[in-house]
């Protein structure tokens, strides 16, 4: 029995289909709420645990 302790998150792409918010800004960087949305997985990942957390950009 292993236990997991990294996350790969994949960020990559234009996030065509959120046109035309993204434009200006990548789709992971969209407001959620009060924070961006690749916040919140981050956030979640540090939370249960996990200490090596590799974000795939493109």
């Amino acid at each position: 029995h292993q236990t997991v302790r990294k996350a790969v998150i994949p960020a990559a792409g234009l996030g065509t289909r959120f046109l035309p918010a993204t434009k200006a800004m990548p789709k992971e960087m969209l407001p959620v709420v009060d924070k961006p949305a690749i916040q919140y997985v981050v956030e979640e990942a540090v939370k249960v645990g996990l200490n090596d957390i590799l974000m795939i950009t493109g």
